[in-house]
């Protein structure tokens, strides 16, 4: 009797050493799965999801965060290839989002300033500002367009426009000065600087002083 209970007992150890075991492999698996780190494979604009490969795993399409999403809403959806730190709920994989992004050798910072801001993209716009000097830079794009419905107001000491050809549709009110120099101004096909009036005795003025 002695006997069978203590093999009882030590068969019991042995079951319960096992379940322990197996509940120690479950929490270390999902203590690790809380934060890791992964590469965007897919993306679906549609669903604003993505997928993201973690090691030898994929996630199924899962969220991803971003800036603001409520009355204010800020849109900037990963790229596939771009490195995340994926978020699990309880350590589920499934229940997971991805933070972007974590720079990497086939994406490095587009910038080693130590004050400013930069944004790059892949067509090479790219929009700086850096408090140590002032500027705003803006560059490498193809057209900006600002739409308002009442007003854009620009303040400033000097406006410089260096253009091939600046176009104006709508009516114009200047109150000063106007300086011209360098070219032709031509009114209605009329150059204001060169066009001549009848004169008095039926000849014509000279061109304007």
């Amino acid at each position: 009797m002695f006997i069978q209970l203590q093999l009882f007992h030590d068969k019991s150890n042995m079951l319960n050493h096992r379940d322990m075991n197996a509940q120690l492999t479950e929490i270390m698996r999902l203590i690790t799965n809380l934060i890791r780190t992964g590469i965007v494979t897919e993306v679906d604009r549609d669903g604003w999801l993505c997928r993201v490969k973690t090691g030898d795993l994929e996630t199924n399409w899962i969220n991803w965060l971003t800036h603001r999403a409520g009355k204010s809403r800020t849109w900037w959806c990963p790229s596939p290839g771009e490195q995340v730190v994926l978020f699990s709920l309880g350590g589920n994989l499934e229940t997971a989002f991805a933070l972007p992004a974590i720079y990497s050798d086939a994406s490095p910072p587009p910038s080693d300033s130590e004050s400013a801001d930069v944004t790059a993209y892949e067509d090479g716009g790219w929009f700086e500002y850096d408090p140590a000097t002032g500027r705003w830079i803006i560059r490498g794009v193809k057209a900006v367009l600002i739409e308002s419905s009442q007003m854009v107001s620009c303040k400033t000491g000097e406006l410089v426009i260096e253009a091939d050809t600046t176009r104006i549709n709508s009516n114009v009110i200047m109150n000063g000065d106007v300086t011209h120099g360098g070219g032709e101004m031509t009114s209605n096909g009329i150059v204001a600087d060169k066009h001549k009036h009848p004169g008095d005795s039926g000849g014509t003025t000279g061109g304007p002083i």
